[in-house]
């Protein structure tokens, strides 16, 4: 589990993220949703410790984060950000490889070498794991990304807008895959999304975030309502149920 009590960040008199009381359960995945600058974003990388908060506490699997050292910390949390300034001339192999640091401190021994493979052969890399990272598509390249968090192997994996620049068939195919490391591999995944409707077909909680407060948290089925997404969203939406899926949100 997950637990924020009373965190608070300030930017300004105008800009502050919380008083945030939140907890997160373990297990499947919970989406970050709601309106741009709502702090999705800085909330998801204050759990993830590169952010520090100013008031509150953040505790993970009983950790508390401001205190647990970073190599503890690193075999329990996970996080990959928007921005990611890669050398491009790694391999794909080399950067999932990144993922073992924590345990192996950058010498790989034959056991590190089985997992990157394993966690290569989950994001359907094979192919490319000897390519350069500049080599590659943008989905191909954020799959990449996704299997070196993953390869750190730990409980919970925090992900920040994983989808940006994705097209709808890379989108879907992101989500099987995080769907499965859900399921198959028992993580626990926070994933800041700005598609609702990828919220609502993937994951098992939904949070949604506006103006620095956390607005709803529930099922999808719970928040995918016409009063709820259009408060939320401040603008007019349309909830329509689809026998055998779930509910799709309909803005246009």
């Amino acid at each position: 589990m997950i637990t924020l009590t009373a965190v608070k960040k300030s930017y300004s008199d105008e800009v502050a993220i919380g008083p945030i009381d939140l907890e997160i359960p373990q297990g499947g995945i919970t989406a970050l949703v709601g309106p741009n600058g709502a702090g999705k974003s800085t909330m998801l990388t204050m759990v993830g410790r590169l952010l520090g908060m100013d008031q509150g506490a953040i505790e993970v699997a009983g950790m508390d984060v401001a205190s647990t050292k970073s190599r503890d910390l690193a075999k329990v949390l996970s996080i990959l950000r928007q921005e990611n300034h890669f050398i491009t001339r790694l391999t794909v192999r080399q950067l999932v490889g990144f993922g073992r640091f924590p345990y192996c401190q950058g010498r790989l021994t034959a056991a590190d070498e089985e997992i990157i493979s394993r966690y290569i052969d989950f994001l359907d890399l094979g192919d490319l794991e000897d390519r350069y990272l500049d080599q590659l598509s943008g989905g191909q390249r954020q799959r990449a990304y996704v299997a070196m968090v993953l390869c750190q192997d730990t409980e919970y994996v925090l992900l920040d807008e994983p989808l940006n620049n994705l097209d709808i068939a890379h989108s879907v195919r992101m989500m099987r895959h995080l769907k499965r490391a859900a399921d198959e591999l028992g993580r626990t995944i926070i994933i800041v999304l700005h598609d609702i409707n990828f919220a609502a077909a993937y994951s098992d909680y939904i949070c949604a975030v506006k103006n620095g407060r956390i607005a709803r948290f529930g099922s999808p089925h719970e928040i995918m309502r016409d009063d709820v997404l259009s408060e939320i969203f401040n603008t007019e939406i349309t909830v329509v149920e689809t026998p055998g899926r779930r509910p799709v949100a309909v803005y246009f």
